[in-house]
């Protein structure tokens, strides 16, 4: 591990992205080009002082799910991207590997969805970047760890309450339709150690999991409508469509509805509202 050029380079990398780059709001005063450090923590997922110890050259060796956070928050192309993670002691990601990084044109396609929420799946379930207006919808996936922002996992062992509601028979489906992604995944990507590590662990703390593994489904995710209950709008009921990157493997995920109706309306309210809660916690 290099750790003074792996500081340099994510202290330049911090200069080139503007906060309308990634969606944040610029203020009025800003001491620094870029990115601040707590910006670029609330966008990868870690803590502030994590960032800084590694602009500062005194950093422990980043995991591989940190250095694939760095990169999509600082939206590295893969040259940089590979620079990354071999100055941080890491193999790039290699090939018959899943994706788990976003190419930069992806994310600016997610950014121009400012009226929609919208996010990136990879081939795995594992939400890779997203939009203000997801994190408004579905919640704020940087408060999660990075290893539990994952669809499947957090359908079968997530502890929170999902804002997706489902009834008995919907959950059943989903839950087939996510042993039917990650068995596409396996079979085309039978070596990548994190897609074996999310199996294994999937089948050990889940029966339902375990019990829809050994019945085989191999419907992977379809387009559907969803009800989503907000805490402070109340159920919305979209329409859930998704748009492949063939190249990546990854999904772009994109929540709508029909203008003029209840869900529009709540979506226009998401769009002023963002992430602020006007509930009060019990």
């Amino acid at each position: 591990m290099d750790r003074s050029e792996l500081a340099a380079l994510l202290r330049q990398a911090r200069t080139r992205i503007q906060p309308r780059d990634v969606g944040l709001p610029a203020g009025a005063r800003r001491q620094v080009p870029g990115l601040r450090r707590e910006e670029v923590a609330q966008l990868a997922g870690v803590s502030v002082d994590y960032v800084v110890r590694l602009e500062q050259g005194r950093g422990p060796q980043p995991s591989t799910a940190v250095l694939a956070a760095l990169t999509r928050a600082l939206r590295l192309n893969d040259d940089d991207r590979d620079l990354l993670f071999q100055l941080a002691g890491s193999a790039p990601p290699q090939p018959g590997r899943i994706a788990m990084t976003v190419r930069p044109s992806v994310l600016r396609l997610l950014d121009r969805m400012a009226d929609l929420p919208a996010l990136v799946m990879s081939a795995k379930g594992d939400v890779l970047a997203w939009n203000p207006m997801a994190a408004a919808l579905l919640g704020d996936f940087s408060a999660m760890p990075p290893a539990q922002r994952n669809i499947i996992w957090r359908c079968f062992l997530g502890t929170e309450p999902s804002r997706i509601h489902l009834t008995e028979a919907e959950f059943e489906q989903l839950g087939a339709y996510g042993v039917g992604t990650l068995r596409s995944a396996k079979a085309r990507y039978p070596t990548d150690p994190d897609l074996e590590r999310l199996i294994t662990e999937l089948r050990s703390h889940s029966p339902a999991f375990a019990r829809l593994w050994e019945e085989r489904p191999s419907t992977p995710w379809r387009n559907a409508t969803k009800t989503i209950s907000h805490p402070d709008l109340g159920d919305i009921t979209l329409e859930c469509d998704t748009l492949l990157v063939p190249d990546t493997d990854q999904a772009v995920v994109v929540y709508s509805a029909a203008p003029n109706t209840p869900a529009a309306t709540a979506l226009d309210l998401l769009r002023i509202t963002g992430t602020q809660q006007f509930s009060t916690p019990t």
